[in-house]
């Protein structure tokens, strides 16, 4: 894990999507606190658990967000890609985070004091009314995804899973999947052993090719009625 102070703000993507209700003297000082860290894949970005000091979103990378079952395995919540706001499900409801976000990628996050984040809430009604926007966005992406998967049979659920990386993540059919066949089975509430045989009948089948952690999407047509009807 790589700390940069030197944050730039003149040019980052989240300037218009997140501050634009925030007056330009504010915004300086904002920008004058944020910071980015680096992250290789494996790092542990936020723990369950912890108590919350910052408001985090992604910059660069792909993450997953789990949560510790009673069982002390994982259950993975969702993905988050960049610009999504990582630390919004719990900043404002606790004051220690409910799950653990992983970096899944190598990932760059910014992260912000909460004091000033919340500072900026109380005073600035519409700064206020996009942060409310963005829980709302969060929040709702992983209920439809949740209840996406959970309609669909072993064969929907992997079939979901291949096209949410080929077409939401990497806008390719051919892509290195980042996450293990166990964290696939976490995902879709599925076995490790479940997930590997279906991979292997995608293969079979000609729907897919698997090249060690690469897949090339065969027959996407296929992929998709599996994925909507399996």
């Amino acid at each position: 894990m790589l700390d940069n102070p030197k944050c730039n703000c003149e040019n980052c993507e989240l300037k218009s999507l997140f501050f634009d209700h925030v007056a330009p003297e504010d915004l300086f000082d904002i920008c004058e606190i944020k910071y980015e860290t680096s992250h290789i894949k494996g790092d542990v970005i936020i723990k369950e658990g912890e108590k919350i000091n910052e408001f985090i979103y992604l910059k660069e990378g792909l993450v997953k967000l789990s949560k510790a079952s009673s069982n002390n395995k994982d259950q993975i919540i969702s993905f988050s890609k960049p610009f999504d706001f990582v630390s919004l499900l719990s900043v404002f409801s606790s004051e220690k985070y409910n799950y653990t976000v992983t970096a899944v990628e190598d990932s760059v996050t910014c992260l912000l004091d909460l004091d000033v984040v919340k500072r900026q809430a109380q005073s600035n009604s519409m700064f206020t009314m996009d942060l409310m926007i963005r829980v709302s966005e969060v929040s709702d992406k992983i209920i439809q995804e949740n209840l996406e998967i959970k309609r669909k049979h072993l064969k929907g659920r992997v079939a979901h899973v291949l096209l949410y990386f080929s077409k939401h993540i990497y806008n390719d059919t051919t892509f290195e999947l980042p996450i293990s066949r166990r964290e696939i089975a976490e995902y879709i509430g599925m076995t490790t052993e479940n997930v590997i045989r279906t991979l292997s009948e995608f293969r079979k089948d000609k729907i897919i090719k698997i090249f060690g952690k690469y897949i090339e999407i065969e027959d996407i047509k296929r992929l998709e009625n599996i994925s909507e009807f399996g």
